[in-house]
């Protein structure tokens, strides 16, 4: 038990920094509030219109995805390290693990949350449902760009 003195001591000195810390600035700290500081300010432009009370959830879920895309990263590291100690087992738990955190970022990118602006709404998969058909390849629905330009110069080398 004496092992652990040193870090709950820490602990303790730590919440009493916090505490302490808050209580002198509340006490301390003026407070003589006025139209002019509780003003939103961005830059020095004064706000035309005031701002929106939440934030889309889509920002909200964009951030939990990169949060746990570095929470990957940092599971992938020991991995790496410990990869031959770890064997077949290993490999297929990070596999499985990095599946989820994949499946759920194209799911987002199907939804349409990465689309920002002022006009973004989710897509309605069903719909785009249809959009997915046998008959479409990578000839009807990627455009080739400057694709006419390569024809007409392999036309006139071909003539030459």
């Amino acid at each position: 038990m004496a092992q652990y003195l040193p870090i709950v001591i820490l602990m303790v000195l730590a919440l009493l920094f916090g505490v302490l810390s808050l209580v002198a600035s509340r006490l301390l700290a003026p407070n003589r509030p006025s139209v002019a500081k509780q003003a939103p300010y961005e830059c020095g432009i004064i706000p035309s219109r005031e701002p929106p009370e939440r934030f889309p959830v889509s920002f909200f879920v964009v951030a939990m995805l990169f949060i746990m895309f570095d929470i990957e990263i940092i599971f992938l590291y020991p991995y790496a390290v410990e990869r031959s100690a770890l064997g077949m087992y290993g490999l297929w738990a990070i596999i499985g693990f990095s599946l989820v955190f994949f499946l759920t970022f194209v799911y987002e990118v199907a939804r349409g949350g990465l689309d920002w602006g002022p006009l973004q709404r989710y897509r309605d998969l069903s719909f785009d449902a249809s959009m997915v058909s046998p008959d479409r390849s990578t000839t009807t629905t990627v455009r080739r760009v400057g694709l006419e330009a390569r024809e007409s110069a392999q036309d006139s080398t071909e003539a030459a």
